[in-house]
């Protein structure tokens, strides 16, 4: 594997809690599985740049983003990432067109207009363009949160439960779509989840994280045939003997 990003740091919370989290991942799709409070999110904030960490080194490409030893934390308007908030986070006061332009560095301008043009119809927007977010049904929210997040044109995408707010029937078709998109970007796409379903369907590496570790890394299969603690094995084992696609901690 050709390692597009690194990640690794340790951050104290609190008395009760702290990270110490490292992997590396390719051009693909890495998917953070885990229970809630375990630094998925966390980790999130810090590759963003909205949090800094105690200590550690993150990298993607040849572009250092911070590194403790050698005072380098550059600020998150210069990480060129795209980041999907869980609940999407579009400005209720503004329409399609001016959610999906406020993601653009010079929103004014023909390169934005012309930008603007292609998401609409990357993400199948095209006629909604004056809709409102509350006049949008759950996955065209996600689809103008995913076109605002593009259009800075990132190199690495953040998505913070992208599917929770879309209802089964409309999953499917956006596990695809994203499938879809990561393998035209070519870059990594590094997803929080807490269904077990869509961590392997979507994940090429899955990470699991527990009590602010990595306890497991690896594809789905790795994972599921080789489960690492007694808690992996118990998933994967319902899955395996009972089909199951779905698991809390």
């Amino acid at each position: 594997m050709d390692i597009a990003l690194s990640v690794r740091f340790k951050k104290v919370l609190s008395s009760n809690f702290s990270m110490d989290v490292s992997w590396q991942a390719g051009r693909e799709i890495v998917v953070l599985f885990g229970p809630s409070g375990a630094g998925k999110s966390l980790t999130f904030q810090i590759l963003a740049g909205l949090v800094t960490p105690d200590e550690g080194h993150l990298q993607l490409e040849d572009v250092v983003f911070h590194d403790s030893r050698e005072g380098i934390d550059l600020p998150p308007q210069f990480r060129e990432i795209g980041y999907l908030f869980q609940h999407y986070a579009l400005f209720p006061h503004m329409t399609t067109r001016e959610n999906i332009l406020y993601g653009h560095r010079q929103p004014q301008g023909n390169a934005a207009a012309s930008d603007l043009a292609a998401m609409l119809v990357r993400f199948h927007l095209e006629g909604l363009e004056q809709r409102y977010p509350g006049a949008l049904s759950g996955g065209q929210r996600q689809r103008v949160a995913l076109a605002r997040a593009m259009m800075r044109k990132p190199k690495l995408l953040l998505l913070d439960e992208p599917l929770s707010a879309v209802d089964l029937a409309v999953r499917r078709s956006i596990r695809t779509e994203l499938k879809n998109l990561q393998r035209t970007l070519n870059i990594p796409m590094v997803i929080v989840t807490h269904d077990l379903g869509e961590a392997l369907a979507l994940a090429d590496q899955l990470i699991i994280y527990d009590l602010g570790r990595v306890v497991q890394a690896g594809t789905p299969d790795e994972i599921v045939h080789h489960p690492q603690n007694e808690i992996i094995a118990e998933w994967a084992g319902r899955t395996l003997v009972r089909g199951e696609r779905s698991f809390s901690f």
